[in-house]
Protein backbone atom coordinates (compact mmCIF):
# COMPACT_ATOMS: atom_id res chain seq x y z
CA UNK A 1 0.00 0.00 0.00
CA UNK A 2 1.66 3.13 -0.92
CA UNK A 3 2.20 6.29 1.45
CA UNK A 4 -0.57 8.85 1.27
CA UNK A 5 1.47 12.22 0.89
CA UNK A 6 1.05 14.72 3.79
CA UNK A 7 -1.12 17.91 2.78
CA UNK A 8 0.42 21.33 1.87
CA UNK A 9 0.16 23.38 4.61
CA UNK A 10 1.25 27.05 5.11
CA UNK A 11 4.47 27.83 6.45
CA UNK A 12 5.43 31.21 8.30
CA UNK A 13 8.95 33.28 7.97
CA UNK A 14 10.02 35.38 10.47
CA UNK A 15 10.92 39.33 9.28
CA UNK A 16 13.27 41.62 11.25
CA UNK A 17 11.43 44.57 12.52
CA UNK A 18 13.03 47.86 13.98
CA UNK A 19 10.99 47.86 17.42
CA UNK A 20 12.61 49.06 19.98
CA UNK A 21 14.09 52.86 19.88
CA UNK A 22 17.40 54.04 21.93
CA UNK A 23 15.69 55.77 24.69
CA UNK A 24 13.62 53.22 25.89
CA UNK A 25 16.08 50.52 25.34
CA UNK A 26 18.31 52.82 27.67
CA UNK A 27 15.53 53.65 30.31
CA UNK A 28 14.58 49.65 30.51
CA UNK A 29 18.20 48.81 31.67
CA UNK A 30 18.42 51.96 33.85
CA UNK A 31 15.01 51.00 35.41
CA UNK A 32 16.23 47.13 35.69
CA UNK A 33 19.46 48.29 37.42
CA UNK A 34 17.63 50.87 39.88
CA UNK A 35 15.10 48.56 40.75
CA UNK A 36 17.70 45.83 42.05
CA UNK A 37 19.48 48.51 44.06
CA UNK A 38 16.25 50.12 45.40
CA UNK A 39 14.78 46.50 46.25
CA UNK A 40 18.19 45.47 47.78
CA UNK A 41 18.90 48.68 49.89
CA UNK A 42 15.07 49.60 50.86
CA UNK A 43 14.84 46.07 52.52
CA UNK A 44 17.97 46.90 54.48
CA UNK A 45 16.65 50.10 55.28
CA UNK A 46 13.39 48.28 56.86
CA UNK A 47 15.26 45.24 58.11
CA UNK A 48 18.80 46.06 59.10
CA UNK A 49 20.28 43.11 59.25
CA UNK A 50 24.55 44.49 59.25
CA UNK A 51 25.99 44.73 62.66
CA UNK A 52 28.98 46.35 63.26
CA UNK A 53 31.14 46.76 66.92
CA UNK A 54 31.65 50.34 68.01
CA UNK A 55 29.65 53.20 67.95
CA UNK A 56 27.12 53.75 64.92
CA UNK A 57 28.97 57.32 64.01
CA UNK A 58 31.87 55.29 63.55
CA UNK A 59 30.74 53.10 61.02
CA UNK A 60 27.61 55.36 59.06
CA UNK A 61 26.50 52.18 57.66
CA UNK A 62 22.72 53.03 57.45
CA UNK A 63 23.63 56.51 56.25
CA UNK A 64 25.49 55.18 53.36
CA UNK A 65 22.92 52.65 52.52
CA UNK A 66 19.96 55.49 52.87
CA UNK A 67 22.41 57.43 50.00
CA UNK A 68 22.68 54.65 47.66
CA UNK A 69 18.92 54.16 47.83
CA UNK A 70 18.34 58.21 47.23
CA UNK A 71 20.78 57.96 44.10
CA UNK A 72 19.17 54.91 42.57
CA UNK A 73 15.48 56.79 43.48
CA UNK A 74 16.80 59.57 41.03
CA UNK A 75 17.96 57.35 38.49
CA UNK A 76 14.56 55.42 39.12
CA UNK A 77 12.79 58.47 38.84
CA UNK A 78 14.03 60.22 35.47
CA UNK A 79 14.12 56.76 33.97
CA UNK A 80 10.65 56.58 34.26
CA UNK A 81 9.81 60.47 33.89
CA UNK A 82 11.64 59.47 30.49
CA UNK A 83 9.55 56.53 29.89
CA UNK A 84 6.43 58.32 30.22
CA UNK A 85 7.90 61.66 27.94
CA UNK A 86 8.77 58.61 25.29
CA UNK A 87 4.89 57.54 25.39
CA UNK A 88 4.15 60.40 23.61
CA UNK A 89 7.14 61.26 21.88
CA UNK A 90 8.65 57.82 20.27
CA UNK A 91 7.51 55.14 17.82
CA UNK A 92 4.44 53.36 16.82
CA UNK A 93 5.30 50.43 19.11
CA UNK A 94 6.31 52.92 22.35
CA UNK A 95 2.99 55.00 22.18
CA UNK A 96 0.72 55.39 24.99
CA UNK A 97 -1.90 53.26 23.04
CA UNK A 98 0.11 50.77 22.70
CA UNK A 99 -0.01 50.49 27.00
CA UNK A 100 -3.78 51.49 27.20
CA UNK A 101 -6.35 49.54 24.60
CA UNK A 102 -8.33 51.68 23.13
CA UNK A 103 -8.64 50.64 19.30
CA UNK A 104 -10.84 47.58 18.75
CA UNK A 105 -7.96 45.65 17.26
CA UNK A 106 -6.12 46.16 20.34
CA UNK A 107 -9.27 44.69 22.58
CA UNK A 108 -9.50 41.85 20.24
CA UNK A 109 -5.55 41.24 20.31
CA UNK A 110 -5.68 41.84 24.60
CA UNK A 111 -8.65 38.64 24.12
CA UNK A 112 -6.50 36.63 21.80
CA UNK A 113 -3.58 36.76 24.05
CA UNK A 114 -5.43 36.24 27.84
CA UNK A 115 -6.58 33.18 25.84
CA UNK A 116 -3.20 31.81 24.83
CA UNK A 117 -2.16 32.66 28.08
CA UNK A 118 -4.80 30.85 30.34
CA UNK A 119 -4.45 27.46 28.04
CA UNK A 120 -7.53 28.28 26.30
CA UNK A 121 -5.74 28.52 22.80
CA UNK A 122 -3.05 27.48 20.80
CA UNK A 123 -2.52 30.62 18.69
CA UNK A 124 -0.91 33.74 20.01
CA UNK A 125 -1.79 37.02 18.70
CA UNK A 126 1.38 37.75 17.09
CA UNK A 127 2.63 41.41 17.02
CA UNK A 128 5.91 43.06 17.11
CA UNK A 129 5.64 45.08 19.99
CA UNK A 130 3.96 44.64 22.89
CA UNK A 131 0.65 42.56 22.96
CA UNK A 132 -2.31 44.18 24.41
CA UNK A 133 -2.46 42.00 27.33
CA UNK A 134 1.37 42.84 28.27
CA UNK A 135 1.18 46.74 26.97
CA UNK A 136 -2.01 47.06 29.53
CA UNK A 137 0.49 45.17 32.58
CA UNK A 138 2.90 47.38 31.76
CA UNK A 139 0.64 50.18 31.95
CA UNK A 140 -0.48 49.22 35.44
CA UNK A 141 3.30 48.83 36.54
CA UNK A 142 4.58 52.11 35.64
CA UNK A 143 1.26 53.79 36.91
CA UNK A 144 3.14 51.76 40.45
CA UNK A 145 6.50 53.18 39.58
CA UNK A 146 4.88 56.93 40.22
CA UNK A 147 3.24 55.67 42.97
CA UNK A 148 6.82 54.63 44.68
CA UNK A 149 8.40 57.80 43.82
CA UNK A 150 5.82 60.07 45.20
CA UNK A 151 5.87 57.73 48.20
CA UNK A 152 9.45 57.73 48.79
CA UNK A 153 9.66 61.59 48.35
CA UNK A 154 7.50 62.04 50.94
CA UNK A 155 9.45 59.14 53.24
CA UNK A 156 12.59 61.08 52.24
CA UNK A 157 11.03 64.79 53.62
CA UNK A 158 11.94 63.15 57.36
CA UNK A 159 15.77 62.68 56.41
CA UNK A 160 16.02 65.61 54.59
CA UNK A 161 18.77 68.03 55.96
CA UNK A 162 17.26 71.45 56.86
CA UNK A 163 17.28 73.56 53.55
CA UNK A 164 17.10 70.53 51.28
CA UNK A 165 15.41 70.94 47.84
CA UNK A 166 14.12 67.44 48.79
CA UNK A 167 11.91 69.20 51.54
CA UNK A 168 9.35 70.66 48.91
CA UNK A 169 8.47 66.78 48.90
CA UNK A 170 6.09 67.55 52.30
CA UNK A 171 3.32 68.31 50.55
CA UNK A 172 2.78 64.79 49.56
CA UNK A 173 2.47 63.46 53.02
CA UNK A 174 -1.14 64.49 53.76
CA UNK A 175 -1.69 63.26 50.12
CA UNK A 176 -0.75 59.47 51.46
CA UNK A 177 -2.90 59.98 54.93
CA UNK A 178 0.84 60.35 56.77
CA UNK A 179 3.94 58.77 56.76
CA UNK A 180 2.96 55.63 57.50
CA UNK A 181 0.58 55.22 54.70
CA UNK A 182 3.21 56.19 52.68
CA UNK A 183 5.37 53.40 53.82
CA UNK A 184 3.36 50.91 54.00
CA UNK A 185 2.20 51.60 50.20
CA UNK A 186 5.95 51.79 49.27
CA UNK A 187 6.64 48.51 50.92
CA UNK A 188 3.95 46.80 48.81
CA UNK A 189 4.84 48.29 45.78
CA UNK A 190 8.09 46.69 46.05
CA UNK A 191 6.56 43.24 46.55
CA UNK A 192 4.23 44.02 43.12
CA UNK A 193 7.58 45.28 41.08
CA UNK A 194 9.51 42.04 42.14
CA UNK A 195 6.59 40.17 41.49
CA UNK A 196 5.73 41.47 38.09
CA UNK A 197 9.61 41.17 37.44
CA UNK A 198 9.68 37.58 37.68
CA UNK A 199 6.41 36.75 35.79
CA UNK A 200 8.37 39.60 33.14
CA UNK A 201 11.30 37.68 33.20
CA UNK A 202 9.05 34.20 32.38
CA UNK A 203 7.22 35.81 29.43
CA UNK A 204 10.14 37.35 27.49
CA UNK A 205 12.65 34.29 28.51
CA UNK A 206 10.72 31.04 27.96
CA UNK A 207 7.51 32.18 25.98
CA UNK A 208 8.92 34.76 23.91
CA UNK A 209 12.20 33.77 23.31
CA UNK A 210 12.81 30.65 23.79
CA UNK A 211 9.02 28.55 22.75
CA UNK A 212 8.45 31.10 19.92
CA UNK A 213 11.98 32.12 18.73
CA UNK A 214 10.55 36.13 18.35
CA UNK A 215 13.86 37.54 19.77
CA UNK A 216 11.91 39.10 22.64
CA UNK A 217 14.99 39.00 24.73
CA UNK A 218 17.30 40.50 22.31
CA UNK A 219 15.69 43.14 21.34
CA UNK A 220 15.98 44.93 24.30
CA UNK A 221 19.90 45.07 23.24
CA UNK A 222 19.52 45.32 19.98
CA UNK A 223 16.10 46.91 19.24
CA UNK A 224 14.97 44.43 16.57
CA UNK A 225 12.26 41.65 16.94
CA UNK A 226 10.82 38.96 14.77
CA UNK A 227 7.74 38.75 13.74
CA UNK A 228 5.55 36.18 11.76
CA UNK A 229 4.72 36.86 7.78
CA UNK A 230 1.82 36.69 6.06
CA UNK A 231 2.03 32.57 5.38
CA UNK A 232 2.32 31.45 1.99
CA UNK A 233 1.42 27.63 0.66
CA UNK A 234 4.53 25.26 0.15
CA UNK A 235 4.65 23.89 -3.35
Amino acid sequence: MSAVPAQAGPTFTLGRVYVWELPLRLTHWLLFFSILVLAATGYYIAHPFISVPGEARAHFVMGSVRSVHLYASIVFTLSTLVRVYWAFAGNAYARWSELVPVSRQRWRNFKQTALFYAFLSREPAHYPGHNALAGLSYAIVYGVYLVMIASGFALYTVYAPVGSPMQVFGFLIPIFDGLQMARLLHHIGMWVILIFAVAHLYFVVVLYSIIEHLGTLDSIVSGFKFTLREPRSRG
